[in-house]
């Protein structure tokens, strides 16, 4: 060990006459201790929250959908996945849809819906919609089409229409209205039979969508043999951008490339920007722990001015002296680091674990206070401490380096 080192350690053990001085220094790594310590738990929270988020986006959204500028893919969609989605070492699978909007009513209410046509075993490979059923089941794999065809609504929306599963709701379509003799203009009206509700946990999905078969949104909307878009599960949804972007450039014009990233990509904005919002507001709090860092060094400089004195004339540069008092200022930077890092980790883990702190379901969709930490967000709260722990450590050490030796012998205490 160094001797710069075992000194600075002497100067942080209390003596009768430093124990204000070590009081002092308790207080700093204790102001460390509990800013490095809710910056974690926080930062754990937002994480938990974000992943939650993105499960439950995940769960009803491709990662990746192929659209056309000309609103309507009109090639047989079949040949278009087999032409240029197969033999892709990133694609798990492929399904067609038709995405549009419509009038939703039933003997209550009546709303205004987004309507998703689809191939039920085709979805089912690219999201887990059926999943998350709240009641019934989902749409059938058989389509037919002298029987009132299913519907599947979102929880909020059914109660909102005030129906449940069994009952019969209309949708009504302006993509193919019809004018009657006396001029007024009519929308396509047809009748289906609720199968399901389903409860995803996003309130705007769960009160605005519902599902259709593909034929029937097909028959509904004047959309015969046509699609809307294409859409994609991926190996890596973390790579969907990269994906998207490559498909886009294979397929050419009218196809264009769009990935849950780029679909959501406001929300995820606002959750970083606010997650580093909270990182630096935080971290205010290690600052002012670390400014009684600065008080203590220069307490203890005016303390061992003698000791300083001696040290100097037994041989020890400005140089020595500067470094055992940096030592000394980052020695409590690092016990209180290593105290909050170890704190903030035992909170997150037994909330992981054990689910402490409980959130009502019927408003989050989760029962408990969502965690997940990460070894980025550890190493970066524990180097901002370290960092401001050495910054705050230099001027005092710097004054301490810059007495004279005669001087300090003479008028030390």
């Amino acid at each position: 060990m160094r001797y710069e080192l075992y000194i600075a350690l002497r100067y942080l053990l209390a003596r009768e006459k430093s124990r204000f001085i070590s009081i002092v220094t308790i207080f700093s790594i204790g102001g460390i201790l509990i800013g490095v310590c809710a910056l974690i738990i926080v930062l754990s929270v937002m994480n938990g929250f974000e992943d939650e988020i993105r499960s439950k986006i995940l769960g009803t959204t491709a990662h990746v959908s192929v659209y056309s500028f000309k609103n309507r893919i009109t090639d047989n969609w079949k040949e278009l996945i087999d032409k240029y989605m197969t033999n892709k070492d990133w694609l798990i699978a492929a399904a067609p849809f038709i995405h549009t909007k419509a009038a939703i009513s039933s003997i209550a209410e009546n709303d205004g819906v987004m309507i998703r046509g689809v191939v039920p075993e085709y979805e089912f490979k690219v999201n887990d919609i059926n999943k998350n059923m709240y009641s019934g089941i989902f749409l059938s794999n058989e389509y037919d089409s002298t029987e009132i065809p299913q519907i599947v609504l979102g929880k909020y929306l059914a109660q909102r229409l005030r129906v449940i599963t069994g009952d019969t709701v209309l949708l009504y379509s302006l993509k193919d209205r019809s004018q009657s003799s006396s001029g007024l203009i009519s929308p396509k009206v047809k009748q289906f039979v609720i199968t399901g509700i389903f409860e995803t946990g996003m309130y705007e999905f769960d009160a605005a969508m519902v599902y259709i078969h593909l034929e029937a949104a097909q028959e509904v909307f004047n959309l015969p043999n046509a699609i809307t878009g294409i859409e994609m599960k991926t190996r890596n949804f973390y790579n969907a951008d990269k994906y998207s972007k490559s498909l886009e450039k294979e397929m050419g014009y009218p196809y264009y490339g769009v990935s849950w990233m780029e679909m959501n990509k406001n929300l995820f904005s606002w959750m970083t920007l606010e997650k580093w919002g909270m990182f630096l507001i935080l971290s205010l709090i290690i600052a002012v722990a670390t400014i009684n860092i600065i008080s203590t060094l220069f307490m203890v400089v005016m303390e061992k001015t003698r000791d300083i004195g001696i040290l100097k004339s037994m041989g020890a540069s400005s140089r020595n002296i500067m470094r055992l008092f940096i030592l000394h200022g980052l020695v409590v930077g690092v016990v209180g680091t290593a105290l909050g890092v170890g704190f903030g980790f035992l909170i997150c883990w037994l909330q992981q674990t054990y689910s402490i702190i409980s959130l009502p379901p019927d408003v989050y969709s989760i029962s408990s206070l969502p965690i997940k930490m990460q070894v980025i967000d550890f190493v970066l709260i524990a180097f901002a401490s370290l960092a401001l722990s050495l910054l705050s450590a230099i001027y005092p050490a710097y004054k301490a380096a810059k007495l004279e030796p005669i001087d300090a012998i003479r008028y030390g205490g």
